[in-house]
């Protein structure tokens, strides 16, 4: 059995890895985003109120620096998804506000795809260590029930992205260590995560008159969730576990 390098080295991998991304978000932002005349309105927004200023600020710029605009707001989605920094739903109401539904809804279907996907090779690459000595008993919970539904993973993995209450970064976090395969992962991001995002994309069309991102979801949306995710986890109930000796055989 191969022994996990030392906490330490995991963090300071981390750290490395965070201090880079920050410094090239920066540098690319100050270039890209150089025509705004009021910088302080250019920051992660971390409330609705934040993040329609911001809507508004960059609206007036938007047509003449589409380009840079984009640029910076996909960095901006990969370094929070990689990291597993809260605020997702805001870059998604984001999206559907300044760059509207054609365009939003498949650049954060796939930017979180994407970005959920670097979470998983942080945590391939330095997770181990530190989730192995702070969170042990939740990791192997977790990890466990992966592996119990192997044969039907890519269904599991959908279902579980559907439901509203999943704690998405934690499944980032924990799929490569459970030896889910990194093409699977990605693809139940993209799919499972449809729903959610298209909501988000969907209310920054009236981002103005929302008062709480709370209010795209309602009671009757979460059920509607829920519901398909469990219509979503029903072929895989048809999947046959394969046997122990099927599995002793295949290993031959």
């Amino acid at each position: 059995m191969v022994s996990s390098p030392p906490v330490w080295r995991s963090v300071l991998g981390l750290v490395v890895c965070f201090a880079l991304s920050i410094g090239t978000i920066y540098l690319v932002s100050a270039h890209a985003l150089s025509f705004v005349d009021d910088v302080e309105g250019l920051r992660y927004p971390s409330s609705l109120a934040e993040l329609q200023s911001l809507v508004a600020l960059l609206r007036r710029h938007v047509d003449g620096h589409f380009a840079s605009i984009l640029l910076v707001f996909c960095l901006s989605y990969l370094f929070k998804q990689a990291f597993a920094i809260p605020g997702s739903a805001l870059l998604n109401v984001f999206a559907g506000a300044l760059f509207g539904l054609p365009l939003g809804f498949p650049l954060v279907c796939a930017f979180s795809a994407c970005g959920a996907s670097c979470c998983f090779l942080l945590s391939k690459h330095f997770g181990r260590p530190i989730l192995e000595k702070y969170f042990p008993q939740r990791l192997v919970s977790m990890r466990d029930t992966i592996r119990t539904n192997d044969h039907r993973l890519f269904y599991f993995l959908v279902s579980l992205r559907l439901f509203p209450m999943t704690p998405n970064w934690l499944l980032n976090v924990v799929a490569p260590l459970a030896d889910v395969p990194i093409t699977k992962f990605f693809f139940s991001v993209l799919v499972g995560l449809l729903p959610y995002n298209f909501l988000c994309v969907q209310g920054g069309l009236i981002v103005s008159q929302l008062e709480s991102v709370s209010d795209l979801f309602s009671l009757p949306i979460m059920i509607a969730m829920v519901s398909m995710a469990v219509v979503f986890s029903l072929p895989g109930l048809l999947v046959e576990k394969p046997s122990s000796k099927s599995v002793k055989s295949h290993k031959k």
